[in-house]
């Protein structure tokens, strides 16, 4: 397990770390309330989807705790309306609606339990939700430790560590564990613009970990292909759509295009939850559009001139046809995706 936690319970208290503040600090927030932990998820104070799903379960926790409600029927009311603030926070992440669907079924499903033990059921629904979370990103970098050759050049977008999840990560988490196992692995990281959590937390995160990498200007990844030798790229998930199409952070789309054209192979590493089969292409993924203050500004000096429009896709859409496979904790799944998921999800029922 590694030395920092990005989101942590204690003492009837959710913890987590500000990644808005690293590398230059290291920075814990409590937070108490739904309202607290809505915010967090908007400005990604906490980020990544399967740390995004595990916290707005335990604000969910909060409402519960926090309630003063006597009867049933008026605390499952108050948890209904955290559930709503809460799913409005960001809307591409499917885990968020993921983890909240979850304890709210439980809730649903549980009709005899009292107030006060059904605020405690709702606090062990999240408890397992992050448990589960370390099992299955374990699992994950596990399961792909066959395609990983050593020693392996990786090629990494965005962060997918330990910051993103409970702990341990996804696609970083496959690296991780590949140099845990002995492999001469080392990872390049694009920076990750316009807020860099490449540059700023893959990197800040690899260097606790004593893993070589070197960071690199997202524009330079066709390149370095080229010029370096990638032996593969791998990359999370924000929602995986039934046919294998994937959103992820900005730029995830412009290095599959260039792993296409330089014959690299291209990974996704996500968990079962990430996959979302209720809808049919990456077409009705909804991608959030962010501040646009996250482009005309670097810290708080103005870059953009004033006047000038600014779009700000925080997702992009990775089409099934320029992903190699995709990694889960039940096991990988290859073209044709349609067929492939749907029996991994079967699996992972």
């Amino acid at each position: 397990m590694t030395t920092f936690r990005s989101i942590e319970w204690k003492n009837n208290t959710l913890k987590l770390l500000d990644q808005r503040k690293l590398p230059a600090e290291t920075n814990y927030l409590e937070l108490h309330d739904p309202q607290s932990v809505a915010e967090a998820i908007c400005s990604m104070t906490v980020r990544g989807a399967p740390a995004i799903g595990a916290a707005a379960a335990y604000g969910l926790a909060l409402a519960a705790l926090n309630s003063t409600a006597n009867e049933k029927q008026a605390l499952i009311e108050e948890i209904e309306q955290a559930a709503t603030l809460l799913r409005a926070s960001r809307p591409t992440a499917v885990n968020l609606f993921w983890a909240i669907q979850r304890v709210m079924d439980k809730v649903y499903a549980i009709q005899h339990l009292d107030a006060a033990a059904l605020r405690q059921m709702v606090l062990q629904e999240a408890h397992l939700i992050a448990e589960e979370d370390i099992r299955s990103n374990k699992q994950i970098g596990i399961n792909a430790q066959p395609l990983i050759p050593n020693p392996a050049k990786i090629l990494h977008h965005c962060n997918t560590g330990s910051l993103a999840t409970v702990d341990y990560g996804t696609a970083l988490g496959i690296i991780r564990i590949a140099h845990e196992s002995g492999k001469k692995v080392h990872a390049y990281l694009d920076e990750t613009r316009p807020r860099l959590q490449g540059a700023k937390l893959s990197a800040w995160e690899l260097n606790q970990l004593g893993i070589p990498h070197t960071v690199i200007v997202d524009g330079a990844s066709g390149f370095v292909m080229k010029k370096v030798g990638i032996d593969l790229c791998v990359v999370g998930a924000d929602r995986i759509a039934a046919n294998g199409d994937t959103a992820n952070k900005i730029g995830t789309y412009n290095l599959a295009l260039a792993a296409k054209a330089h014959g690299v192979p291209f990974y996704v590493a996500a968990p079962t939850s990430t996959i979302d089969m209720t809808i049919q292409s990456g077409d009705e993924i909804p991608i959030e559009e962010r501040n646009a203050e996250e482009i005309t500004h670097v810290g708080k000096e103005r870059i953009v001139p004033e006047g000038s429009p600014v779009l700000n896709y925080a997702f992009d859409v990775t089409p099934a046809y320029l992903i190699t496979a995709i990694i889960t904790e039940v096991g990988i799944a290859y073209p044709p995706y349609e067929e492939s998921l749907a029996r991994l999800m079967d699996t992972a029922k």
